[in-house]
Formats: structure tokens, C-alpha cells, sequence
């Protein structure tokens, strides 16, 4: 049997997060067997998962393993899906756990017979980590993100991102492979709602994504977002929407309330408080967690800091001051390392 859909995960010494992938894969129910496959293509790792992946084989789904040169995700996601058998490439990063019953729902969901691209949400699993479940919150939230990973509301038209997505094998081969560049799969989805390929959200197909650990780390993670908003704009005149200037709007917001609560009073802080009050009666709300919404605050500070600092960076640097070389050369610089 050809299977109907190839999933298809970059991985780089994350042996923990694929055995936690792949055990929630080879459970799904509810489907026959050879409707789904598994490709893992690990990108040069120092700590390899070759030995998780062959713990999984025979126990009901194909399982490939592919080694090789480290090169970036884009490449290793690429070298997935010239191998990949079936109809539909399906996209799951390596830290995220499908649903048991996510492809019977999914191959059985007639709107993939009227879309050749789809996206999913992204949620957080009850024994995740009450940090990480409050970094979901700030990463999922309206208030945060103006719903756009795939919220029922919406800012902006909804955009696949690889963390939980998929495409038909002719999309591939007409558009071409994910680009080596920050944000790849904006990027990505933007080319194949260009070329008139029909995209959707499947807003009950959610995967759970253990996300970052620590606040550190999704601060530089935003931080980088960010800034690949800007590459995004430059490759895609018109693609900045008013969502995307919110995260600067905000650092901008916070450093003036700032200034002129010291220099007259402590009421010019009374907008950031009620900003930050809803932020956390929101997310004790979503997370039924009042610990939760506690760190959800600055979880969600960072979030808008980190990324309006990356984004007014690159604002700065390439748009006023017009320096770094023209977008498509770096992408083709980052593609040949």
C-alpha cells in the first residue's frame, strides 16, 4: 500500500523529543496500516536518535532513518521529501506529540479534498511543565499574538508553519523546497499562496509542542522572529501587517510609559498594568492554572520584548540605515554553507 501521508522531521540531538514523537505516532488509531509514514532526517547531530528509530520499526507504521552532513533545517526537510512515498508531506517539528487520533481524523476530513495545503494549532499537553504551558499561552494567546499560529480569530490570514503541516507532493514539485533563512516556513506558505495553491486552517487538527524550556531561551527565540520579520517584508513587499508592528509598538510603549512615570507619575504605568491584568486573567483562564498565568506575564513580556527588539534591529539595519547585503544573496549564502 502507497501510503497517503509521509511525515517528514528534521531533527539535531534531539533524541529525547523524537522517541516522544515517534511513541505517539506508532499509537495512532483508527487508521489501517501503510497510510502513514515516517521519514526522520537527522542533520549531522553529535548525539544521533538512529537507535530510537529502529526501537519503533515494525510496530505498525514505516519508519525511515536517514543520516546526513549538517546543513540546517530547510535542507534536511528538503532531503525528506525528494524520499517521501506519499500524497500528502506532512511537516511535525521534533518537540511536538501527535494526537492518537489525529491522521484518522485528518484522512478522513473532506476538506483535504478541496485544499492543497493545510496548517494545524499548536497546544500544550497537561504534563508539560507549567512554564512551559505559560510560553504556549504567550506564543497562542489574541492578546499576544493576535491569534495568527492559528487562533479561530485571527489578524492576519492564517499561515502554515512546519511545527504542524502539510502539503500535497505537487506542491513540492512545482514550488520547490523550504528556503535555509529564518521563519522558512512563512516563507514557505507565502510561495504557495503565490503560486494559487489553495491554503487552509484545520483548527481541530492540533498537535502538542513542548515549545522552549526556560524563558532565556524563547526570549532569543522571538528575539530572531523578529527580526526574520523583516527579511520576510523585504522578500514580500506588502506582507507586514499591522500585527507585526504590535511586539515594537509595545517596546516603544513600555520605554515612554516608563520615562513619564518617572519624570511625573506612577499613573502613565496604569495601561501597561491593565494590559498585563488581562494577559493574566486570560491565560489562568486557557491554562485553569493560576501558577500558569502567573509566569504567562512575563512570559508574555518577553515575547512582545523579544520580538519588537528583533524586529526594530532589523528595521533598523537593513531598512533606515540599508545596511547587509540584499535578502536573496544571504538566503543563497546560508543555502551554500
Amino acid at each position: 500500500m502507497t501510503p497517503r501521508f509521509s511525515v517528514i522531521v528534521p531533527v539535531y540531538n534531539r533524541r529525547g523529543e523524537v522517541d516522544d514523537l515517534l511513541a505517539s505516532l506508532v499509537s495512532q488509531r483508527g487508521i489501517e496500516p501503510g497510510l502513514v509514514e515516517v521519514i526522520i532526517v537527522e542533520d549531522g547531530s553529535t548525539d544521533p536518535c538512529g537507535d530510537i528509530c529502529k526501537r519503533y520499526e515494525g510496530k505498525g507504521m514505516e519508519i525511515s532513518y536517514y543520516f546526513k552532513d549538517n546543513e540546517g533545517r530547510s535542507p534536511a526537510r528538503n532531503y525528506g521529501m525528494e524520499r517521501a512515498k506519499g500524497e500528502w508531506l506532512i511537516f511535525f517539528d521534533s518537540d511536538c506529540v501527535a494526537l492518537e487520533d489525529y491522521f484518522a481524523r485528518l484522512n478522513a476530513d473532506p476538506a483535504l479534498d478541496t485544499l492543497d495545503c493545510f496548517g494545524g494549532p499548536d497546544a500544550a499537553h497537561e504534563s508539560f511543565s507549567d512554564t512551559q504551558k505559560a510560553i504556549n499561552v504567550a506564543m497562542t494567546s489574541f492578546l499576544t499574538t493576535g491569534g495568527i499560529r492559528g487562533g479561530r480569530v485571527s489578524m492576519e490570514k492564517f499561515t502554515p508553519r512546519t511545527f504542524n503541516m502539510g502539503f500535497r507532493k505537487e506542491v513540492f514539485e512545482r514550488v520547490g523546497g523550504f528556503r535555509e533563512m529564518y521563519s522558512e516556513d512563512i516563507d514557505m506558505s507565502t510561495r504557495i499562496r503565490n503560486a494559487g495553491f489553495r491554503i487552509g486552517l484545520l483548527p481541530d487538527q492540533k498537535v502538542y509542542h513542548k515549545r522552549r524550556i526556560d524563558l532565556k531561551k524563547f526570549f532569543r527565540q522571538v528575539y530572531v522572529f523578529g527580526k526574520s520579520r523583516i527579511t520576510l517584508h523585504l522578500l514580500y513587499p506588502g506582507s507586514l501587517k499591522v500585527v507585526h508592528l504590535f511586539p515594537a509598538v509595545f517596546v516603544v510603549g513600555v520605554i515612554v510609559m516608563c520615562i513619564f512615570a518617572i519624570l511625573w507619575s506612577w499613573m502613565w504605568l496604569l495601561p501597561l498594568a491593565a494590559y498585563l491584568l488581562a494577559v493574566f486573567v486570560s491565560a489562568c483562564i486557557a491554562s485553569r492554572s493560576m501558577k500558569v498565568g502567573l509566569i504567562a506575564v512575563p512570559a508574555s513580556v518577553i515575547q512582545l520584548g523579544g520580538y519588537g527588539l528583533g524586529f526594530i534591529n532589523a528595521f533598523t539595519q537593513k531598512i533606515l540605515l540599508g545596511r547587509g547585503r540584499d535578502i536573496r544573496e544571504e538566503i543563497e549564502a546560508r543555502r551554500g554553507k
